[in-house]
């Protein structure tokens, strides 16, 4: 299962979880399947697609872009250890067995 996470220190802390298989959205709007309520944060920012091996995200053509590694992406592979940056948002990759 991978897991991104906010820092602990953070006042909003997030955690979101998928499983091998999941598509999941990130963004402000009630449909988002991972609702980040932060500034600079599209209502459909971005998409998750997780297998058992790779965790990827594809940019929804936000306004302020997704940042892997503070790269901006149009789509990037995730690996554990990556922080993945939507809006000041900024959740770190791991992995739970």
């Amino acid at each position: 299962m991978w897991i991104l996470q906010t820092s602990a220190a953070d006042a909003g802390a997030l955690t979101f979880r998928l499983g091998p298989g999941a598509v999941k959205t990130v963004g402000r709007a009630p449909r988002s399947d991972f609702i980040v309520a932060a500034a600079l944060v599209s209502r459909l920012h971005c998409r998750l697609s997780a297998t058992e091996e790779q965790l990827e995200v594809v940019d929804l053509a936000s306004t302020n872009g997704t940042y892997v590694n503070d790269k901006r992406v149009k789509t990037a592979t995730l690996a554990v250890g990556d922080r993945l940056r939507v809006g000041r948002v900024e959740l770190k990759v791991g992995r739970q067995v």
